[in-house]
């Protein structure tokens, strides 16, 4: 496996032991508690129950918030937790959500912040009704200003500035980087990063909730701009559909992602994609709720103040053999 290149790399190393001792789809507005296969064996913690809620900005059909769901799942079964799910890709509604979590008076909040501005008073909301409120993958730039205890995920900035080398050490001079989601800061801040050290970056902005709209731009793209020499997905499930249209357009272009997920292990091992950069959805979704129960529990707070990185983790040739046995389990 890759090793972080981070700057605070050690709040997460310093995080492995809490889980040690410890141990998506979205579906619109509806919450559902974890079921009893949630992913974690053996005996359940003996402290008193209590209710978690998640709220991310899931689009549907993005296979990445399975792994996320999934990680919290198994948390939540090992630490007694019941937790309520949910998820939107629409900024307002998914402050809707954190309104209801609230209205319910759950113990403990984790959200996303891919839409700040839309969450800031919600989760000020949350943060004066004594609701400890945890933020995840996206936002960590704002979250500690909006009153989150502590972030799990990776800097999107860092993590598009390790695109952004990688690109750069092999000669690439214009990528194509493709946002799926327009508005949403941990995407933009990627291609940010990768313009940092590749100047000729340029955006390609697609409907991500649309598969065959992704397709079709991209292929055009593709057509459009014939001296493009990378083109970098931002999800895995983006990035595959861009496979796809570099082979039936016949562009000999590299392609490049983030994320990760079993079927874009395969393809880097049969070189259809260069590499990724891997933020371990399943640690960010498990570690958010976890960090939740510790601070219920005994009052502690997980990275003292700081965010928790849970990447980036760059995965290419060399080393997508290691992971492709853990992405089958969708654990990667």
């Amino acid at each position: 496996m890759a090793k972080f290149n981070l700057r605070k790399g050690a709040l997460a190393l310093a995080f492995v032991p809490l889980l040690a001792l410890g141990a998506c789809s979205a579906n619109g507005g509806k919450t559902e508690a974890a079921g009893a296969d949630g992913g974690s064996a053996g005996q359940a913690a003996d402290t008193a129950r209590i209710k978690v809620a998640m709220i991310t900005h899931a689009a549907a059909g993005d296979t990445f918030w399975d792994i996320v769901r999934k990680g919290a799942e198994s948390a939540a079964k090992k630490d007694n937790v019941e937790l309520l799910y949910s998820g939107d890709a629409e900024g307002g509604r998914q402050a809707q959500l954190v309104q209801q979590a609230i209205d319910q008076k759950v113990d403990g909040i984790v959200v996303t912040l891919a839409k700040p501005d839309a969450l800031k008073d919600v989760v000020k909301r949350a943060v004066d009704a004594g609701i400890p409120v945890v933020s995840m993958n996206a936002g960590e730039d704002q979250s500690k200003a909006l009153g989150a205890f502590t972030h799990f995920g990776q800097s999107d900035k860092l993590a598009g500035v390790t695109v952004g080398k990688r690109l750069d050490e092999e000669g690439v001079k214009h990528p194509i980087c493709v946002i799926q989601e327009q508005g949403h800061v941990g995407l933009e801040n990627r291609c940010a990063g990768i313009k940092e050290n590749v100047p000729g970056t340029e955006i390609l902005n697609v409907n991500g909730a649309d598969m065959t709209s992704v397709s079709s731009t991209v292929s055009a793209k593709l057509q459009s701009t014939p001296d493009a020499d990378a083109i970098v997905g931002l999800g895995a499930p983006f990035t595959l559909t861009i496979v796809k249209s570099v082979k039936e357009t016949g562009s000999k272009i590299k392609v490049a992602s983030f994320d990760l997920n079993d079927e874009l292990a395969k393809a880097i091992e049969d070189e259809s994609v260069e590499f990724t950069v891997d933020q371990q959805p399943y640690l960010q979704g498990y570690g958010s709720v976890d960090a939740i129960w510790l601070s219920k529990v005994g009052g502690f707070k997980v990275g003292g103040g700081q965010q928790v990185y849970t990447g980036p983790a760059v995965v290419d040739k060399s080393n997508a053999g290691d992971v492709t046995a853990f992405a089958q389990a969708g654990i990667r």
